[in-house]
């Protein structure tokens, strides 16, 4: 009977410390949830990825919201506060990117659109170390809002230690790091269906006002979604509107206007840099763009 308990004892044990390291794993690989009104968000981590100059480690800040409740990209649209992160109190971290997944466009309840986010999203992070012998502790302050019918204010203080190792998370992550549009330059017309692609940018004047008309080739039958930001945060573009396709013309070429409105004091649109990107169900696609 004693030898019995002991190997009982023993047993117990073993499956202690196996749950122990299951769980310090688990640590490694995201913080538990800080709970807001309507949402919750955490800091996840992932395998590291090995550029052609560097090695970065990759991490990934996530909001989960309510059902039918949204949060912001960079550029909120006609209402919204986009969310902003502070990375100041990491140690050993040299710099950390962070990354935008495509957005979709949405009813603000104001009679405009918003950009932004419904029920999920993920913002990937590339993490550069200072010394990449050293452990890293990242640490990211959140600000961000959460709409339904109303806004509501919200914010995380995370932290964790980045191994870069794969784990439990690295699927999430990597589906969030497909959606961040793959940058590129103006591609040339195509005769026929082609990938996702600005194809042309020109200014026009209507009725002497300014505006932009910007064409983009997707494959026929695709829902395409257009958005425009200036070369700085405090201009406020209009949110690129779909034209009527013309009559006979490619099924696969999109025609988008909007007006050159909303820039700061002072500031003219000839010589700019827009950043238009380009948004479909599978892809997404950035260019930047210099108005002549």
């Amino acid at each position: 009977m004693m030898s019995l308990s002991l190997n009982n004892c023993l047993a117990a044990a073993a499956l202690a410390l196996v749950s122990a390291g299951a769980a310090t794993a688990q640590a490694q690989d995201a913080t538990s949830w800080i709970q807001e009104l309507h949402a919750a968000a955490r800091l996840i981590a992932g395998a590291a990825a090995t550029d052609a100059t560097a090695k970065s480690l990759r991490a990934g800040v996530e909001v989960q919201l309510d059902p039918g409740w949204k949060t912001y990209w960079r550029d909120p649209g006609d209402s919204g506060t986009p969310p902003t992160f502070d990375f100041a109190e990491s140690t050993n971290v040299k710099s950390v990117s962070t990354e935008w997944p495509a957005p979709m466009r949405f009813d603000d309840g104001a009679g405009g659109h918003s950009i932004g986010y419904r029920d999920h999203v993920i913002w990937p992070l590339r993490v550069t170390p200072k010394d990449a012998s050293k452990p890293v502790s990242l640490h990211v302050k959140i600000h961000y809002a959460v709409c339904g019918k109303l806004c509501v204010p919200a914010e995380a203080d995370l932290g964790l230690s980045l191994y870069g190792k794969r784990g439990a998370e690295d699927g999430a992550l990597a589906a969030a790091e497909a959606r961040v549009p793959r940058r590129a330059a103006l591609a040339p017309a195509s005769a026929g269906d082609g990938p996702l692609a600005v194809r042309s940018v020109h200014r026009e004047l209507d009725e002497g006002r300014q505006r932009v008309i910007v064409e983009v080739g997707a494959p026929a039958g695709a829902a395409v979604e257009l958005f425009a930001e200036g070369p700085t945060p405090d201009w406020a573009l209009p949110l690129p509107q779909a034209d009527k396709p013309t009559a006979g013309g490619p099924t696969s070429l999109r025609r988008f206007i909007f007006a050159l409105d909303g820039l700061p004091t002072g500031a003219q649109a000839e010589g700019a840099t827009l950043t238009l990107t380009a948004v479909s169900p599978t892809d997404a696609v950035e260019v930047k763009v210099r108005l002549d």
